[in-house]
């Protein structure tokens, strides 16, 4: 183990069940595990949340989210949900509704539709008390909307991947919401996105790779993997003038504060 690798990351946002790792699942894995990593691996429809629970089940530093993102709101029906609750209630590994919400970028699902099961989901983990990873693309308006509507019913929120300036990411904390940042934190350009990440309180900070997507500097370009969020961590570490490896610390124990995780 090389001196200065950060030791006990957690990746709070990570697709290992990703077919672009099909082929070194095993040693993405392994590598994780030499570094005491823990892996929040997140469903993005019911067959990916599937698989999402069997790789969790089968490692012990793999923990499961089940949901439907918004890109499959269409695909959704009331026929889903005992699914979703037998794994939230039933699964130990399972520690979250997501990911869910809103993306307005690609609109592969009707807006409309993508509101209704976004809302839909949210109630059910509020019902369940279970914690909600939420993607947000290019829909941070209508998301504080629906959110402030849900105020009194809201459960324990997470903006996966945050892209929101400043002035929103004070409204998601007035809400309560934890902000997590990816690869984009990294990139040259993203000054007002550091800016965010520099000043989101200590407490409601966590960090993630989204892997396969998204892969930060300075591997950008290539298929991203959970290790690779030791970059993300150090590039924030440094923004905030503080040791890395204590940010490591801090930023390990919110995400097993946020999802429960004993």
């Amino acid at each position: 183990m090389a001196e200065n690798e950060l030791i006990g990351l957690f990746d709070t946002h990570a697709h290992p069940t990703d077919e672009r790792f099909d082929e070194d699942r095993t040693e993405v894995l392994a590598r994780m595990r030499q570094a005491d990593m823990l892996c929040m691996c997140v469903g993005a429809d019911m067959a990916s949340s599937a698989q999402s629970v069997a790789l969790a089940n089968g490692n012990e530093n793999i923990y499961a989210a089940v949901g439907v993102h918004p890109h499959d709101a269409k695909k959704f029906t009331e026929a889903d949900v005992p699914q979703l609750i037998e794994w939230i209630t039933q699964e130990k590994k399972v520690k979250a509704l997501g990911e869910i919400g809103l993306d307005y970028f690609y609109d592969l699902s009707p807006r409309e539709v993508q509101k209704t099961v976004f809302e839909r989901q949210l109630d059910l983990a509020y019902e369940l008390h279970a914690p909600v990873i939420l993607h947000i693309r290019d829909a941070h308006g209508d998301t504080i909307e629906i959110l402030r509507a849900h105020r009194e019913r809201l459960p324990r929120c997470v903006i996966h991947c945050c892209s929101a300036s400043w002035e929103s990411a004070k409204i998601y904390l007035s809400l309560g919401c934890m902000i997590s940042f990816a690869g984009p934190v990294t990139f040259k350009k993203s000054v007002n996105l550091q800016e965010v990440a520099k000043n989101v309180p200590l407490d409601r900070l966590m960090i993630e790779t989204d892997s396969p997507y998204l892969a930060p500097e300075p591997v950008r370009g290539r298929r991203n993997e959970p290790l690779n969020v030791e970059h993300i961590c150090r590039l924030i570490a440094k923004l905030r003038d503080m040791d890395a490896q204590q940010l490591c610390d801090i930023t390990r124990e919110n995400g097993k504060r946020f999802y429960g995780i004993d």
